[in-house]
């Protein structure tokens, strides 16, 4: 009888055993083709509760993909700002406030290396141009503008995240394949320091131009760029229905991108959930994370049919310092029902910027405006005043405290903030990043599911050029003969190179070329791409 078990149990785990090895292998022969990271921007824990509960307490479309914390300090502060923590999760570097797509000055924080001598404001190459330099199709979408920290530090290069003439330039040199979010004012020669009119060159570079939902629904090309706000897109509850979500843009950037048979990277930012929690506006941020949480849905649906695809929610930073519970519960918070934090905002209809386009000329109509757009129906004088007083574009920063107050949810700061934020992955192939871990490691687990190489990417991209071109004994020299539009001209032998900065075109002994990569210029030093050097070696 006990030899008969002994060998019952010999067979169960004969059995056990083949079918977790049969498992594994499963897993371990998924093919990984796409990367879709998605970024609420400046979005704290206390930010995802409370829209949860707004939500009617089930779980968001991103809750199922939790699994770990991340660190999301600069290369010289443990509070991060918006360029260098997108610079991070792009690049797999560090680097600091207002930088985009470059590496520090130094590194002072003391989990960092030094920087290596020469190195300060270096460009590196981000996860979309190793993606793209490997054949894969590329995408940014943004509620804010497409030149924006965010997205920029995925595309571009200078060390001044405010540079929207250059950031712009750069991401259109790119050929990114589908740019989506706001920022039509920028493209256009009227907003633009350079005087350049960004939207001729990408009609002449062979993209279809969107400005309106009309537009993007009807879209079935291949290559596109959409402006569909002159500066952002507007809240998610101020949107009256004439202005796509960010879910019908993730959507219809997969749709687009999914068609390249070797893959595609695309990033995703919910971008004025940060701007609402710099405004202490708890409206504004409910709004857009469930708009963003449904690009989540659309997404991880994608990723769960095609098997194929990673899925990570990241957010960048933390933001305002909220939390559910506020200083006037310091005695009987743990006997408050939830009805007294929802209610409040509930009644809202509109965010704090909303609210601002709803008031007359001579602001007569505050009390009738608050109590039918944001359920405020007992203002005190002076908040009457103050909202009177405020000015219209900075409208959330006024409100957002006033409902705050009476819906319980308390605040530290209108600035950044330095805690771990929730890291949330879906890959078919089980393969995540967990605990606690750096932004950084971000860029380098996407470019492991997507086959390559950041640092490969860098050394092809951005090479040194004074330095790479005099030691081939080239003679350089810089100029500016069109406004704001530098060239550098290399000559060696017979041979006349220019190079036309922040764009990736150039001119060989008078032939056109392109290169792969944006030249780059850095305010210090510039930088080619290899293809510059090869030129000479032909």
């Amino acid at each position: 009888m006990k030899k008969r078990i002994l060998t019952l149990m010999l067979v169960l785990i004969l059995l056990m055993t083949s079918t977790t090895l049969g498992f594994a292998q499963e897993v371990n022969n998924v093919s990984i083709e796409n990367v879709i990271l998605l970024v609420p921007d400046g979005t704290r824990v206390d930010s995802i509760t409370l829209t949860r509960w707004y939500n009617g307490g089930g779980p968001l479309a991103m809750d199922e993909m939790a699994c770990g914390l991340v660190r999301t300090y600069n290369s010289d502060s443990p509070i991060a700002d918006s360029a260098p923590s997108a610079n991070a999760m792009a690049t797999g570097f560090k680097s600091k406030t207002g930088f985009i797509g470059v590496l520090p000055d130094e590194n002072t924080m003391p989990t960092l290396a030094p920087l290596a001598d020469g190195d300060a404001r270096k460009p590196v190459a981000s996860v979309l141009e190793a993606a793209k330099l490997a054949g894969k199709a590329t995408g940014l979408v943004s509620t804010s503008e497409v030149m924006h920290a965010t997205p920029a530090a995925f595309s571009a290069h200078y060390p001044d995240r405010s540079n929207y003439d250059v950031l712009s330039k750069h991401m259109v040199y790119n050929n990114i394949d589908i740019v989506f979010g706001g920022g039509y004012n920028f493209m256009v020669a009227e907003g633009r320091k350079d005087d350049a009119d960004m939207l001729s060159i990408l009609n002449e570079r062979g993209y279809d131009i969107l400005t309106s939902k009309y537009d993007l629904e009807n879209f079935d090309g291949d290559k596109a760029w959409g402006l569909f706000a002159n500066e952002s897109l507007p809240y998610a509850f101020d949107n009256d229905g004439s202005s796509p979500t960010l879910a019908a843009m993730t959507e219809k950037a997969i749709e687009t991108l999914s068609k390249d048979e070797d893959g595609f990277f695309l990033l995703v930012e919910g971008s004025k959930i940060d701007w609402a929690s710099h405004a202490n506006d708890p409206i504004g941020i409910i709004s857009d994370l469930l708009d963003f949480d449904n690009a989540v849905d659309v997404a991880l649906n994608y990723a769960k049919n095609n098997q194929d695809t990673v899925v990570i929610v990241a957010p960048d930073h933390g933001n305002g310092g909220i939390s559910i519970g506020h200083s006037n519960l310091d005695k009987g918070y743990d006997k408050e029902p939830l009805s007294s934090f929802l209610d409040p905002l509930k009644a809202a209809k509109l965010t704090g910027e909303g609210i601002a386009a709803k008031f007359d000329s001579e602001r007569t109509n505050i009390v009738e405006v608050m109590a039918e757009y944001y359920g405020i129906t007992d203002l005190t004088e002076d908040e009457i005043e103050e909202i009177k007083e405020a000015k219209l574009s900075s409208m959330n920063y006024t409100v957002g405290p006033m409902i705050s107050k009476r819906a319980n949810i308390g605040w530290t700061t209108t600035g950044h903030t330095g805690e771990d934020v929730v890291l949330y992955i879906y890959s078919p192939d089980n393969d995540r990043l967990t605990g606690v871990v750096e932004n950084t490691d971000i860029a380098h687990y996407m470019a492991k599911k997507l086959g390559v190489s950041l640092i490969e990417t860098t050394e092809s991209l951005f090479v040194p050029a004074r330095q790479a071109f005099e030691d081939i004994g080239a003679d350089v020299i810089w100029s500016v003969p069109i406004k704001h539009s530098p060239v550098v001209t290399v000559t060696k032998d017979n041979n006349i190179l220019e190079l036309f900065i922040h764009t990736n075109k150039a001119a060989f002994n008078g032939e056109d070329v392109e290169f792969d990569g944006v030249i780059v210029f850095n305010g210090l030093k510039t930088f080619v791409p290899i293809e510059a050097l090869n030129l000479f070696n032909q």
